[in-house]
């Protein structure tokens, strides 16, 4: 990892915290016309982040005690076939990184540290959902070892989320859900 920081489950007292993370980083969102939008539509709830991290699947990274991005997650079920058939998932809600922290590998180590949890836990993958053409988004995720599901494998909750996205006035043909199978640990 480069810089002076380190990745940790994420604290109840710092959930607060968190959506002006969020905030801060979907600023980014202004410089895509026909997402600006996005920039100014809420952020993931303090509420929501506080059960992630009750439920042990909330990290953060710190720097010098400040938190500098988040990876907020949840496990999910999974209604995969053959072998990861009945395995659950963790599927990624939200990623920030700070701006001032952005380019130095947090994002990436955020998501290695979810897989690692992942296996941990003999879960099959991780997934999520997100611009297939924003570049901090599906080809980001793509080199962190991501691929999108087409249509026709995804399941019924990935389906779900993926409507609930476009219900919310996220453009669907822009969005994807991506995957990540994880090794089990020995």
């Amino acid at each position: 990892m480069r810089g002076d920081w380190q990745i940790r489950p994420a604290q109840p007292d710092e959930a607060v915290l968190l959506p002006a993370v969020e905030e801060a980083s979907g600023a980014l969102f202004r410089t895509i016309p026909d997402l600006a939008w996005i920039a100014d539509d809420g952020v993931m709830p303090a509420e929501a982040h506080l059960a992630a991290i009750e439920a042990g699947t909330c990290w953060v990274a710190v720097d010098a005690e400040a938190v500098a991005g988040f990876l907020s997650a949840r496990v999910a079920g999974e209604d995969g076939n053959g072998a990861d058939a009945g395995r659950a998932v963790l599927h990624v809600w939200e990623m920030s990184v700070a701006p001032a922290h952005q380019g130095r590998g947090l994002g990436r180590a955020m998501l290695e540290h979810a897989a690692a949890y992942a296996a941990a836990q003999a879960m099959a993958a991780v997934t999520l959902t997100t611009f297939r053409d924003v570049a901090w988004n599906a080809p980001f995720y793509a080199r962190a070892g991501f691929a999108i599901l087409p249509d026709e494998v995804l399941t019924p909750r990935l389906r779900s989320v993926l409507a609930a996205e476009v219900a919310h006035g996220l453009p669907g043909a822009r969005r994807c859900a991506m995957r990540r199978p994880v090794s089990l640990v020995s």
